[in-house]
């Protein structure tokens, strides 16, 4: 069932490009480098088959290369490649570029989330219909998924990334702006054994 959403509407999906020892590397360190490369290739089996349900535009960030020969579609998706920077440097960039396109409401997620549904997807666009931001809170305290009508480009600024403050510190950003926002049901990222084992197929 696809999302019924405008095209004035955009997903950015960052990924890392799934290459032996350098993906899921705290998931590596229990279970070795490639089993933690299968898993990956599952969520990004698992990410692809949602975005494929958006009826939005798609923007693929690669971490090291653009791959036009991989899995994902190059007529579903507008395939692009991550500057280079911090993490916050990567998305801010991102989410520029999709507001430069004239698009109005912009959603940026990961590849290491496997409890992420299309349903969640599609709530987070409805409702940027009604608040600034939306954000999905991940357990480890950062978040899975971030949207917005509006580019902030402070949401990304002077942010402690891979620490449990993320979810925190983007927040106060929000409410030092004077912004409204929405939150999403708190989900798990794979980031190590336990997790897969949690949340994994």
């Amino acid at each position: 069932m696809n999302i019924h959403i405008t095209m004035k509407n955009a997903l950015l999906i960052f990924i890392k490009n799934p290459i032996k020892g350098q993906a899921k590397t705290r998931l590596a360190a229990t279970v070795g480098d490639e089993e933690a490369l299968r898993i990956y290739k599952e969520l990004l089996r698992h990410t692809r088959q949602i975005a494929q349900k958006t009826t939005t535009q798609r923007y693929l960030f690669y971490s090291h290369f653009i791959d036009n020969n991989d899995e994902w579609s190059n007529d579903s998706f507008n395939k692009k490649l991550q500057i280079d920077g911090d993490l916050g440097q990567k998305m801010a960039a991102g989410f520029q570029e999709a507001f430069n396109n004239q698009l109005e409401k912009v959603i940026i997620i990961g590849s290491d989330c496997a409890s992420l549904t299309t349903d969640i997807v599609e709530n987070a666009f409805k409702a940027l219909e009604k608040t600034d931001f939306v954000i999905g809170p991940a357990e480890d305290g950062g978040y899975y998924l971030l949207g917005m009508r509006i580019f902030s480009p402070s949401l990304f600024e002077n942010i402690e990334w891979s620490t449990p403050q993320v979810f925190t510190q983007t927040i106060n950003r929000i409410k030092v702006l004077d912004n409204t926002y929405s939150l999403l049901p708190t989900l798990s990222d794979i980031d190590y054994e336990e997790d897969w084992k949690k949340y994994g197929w």
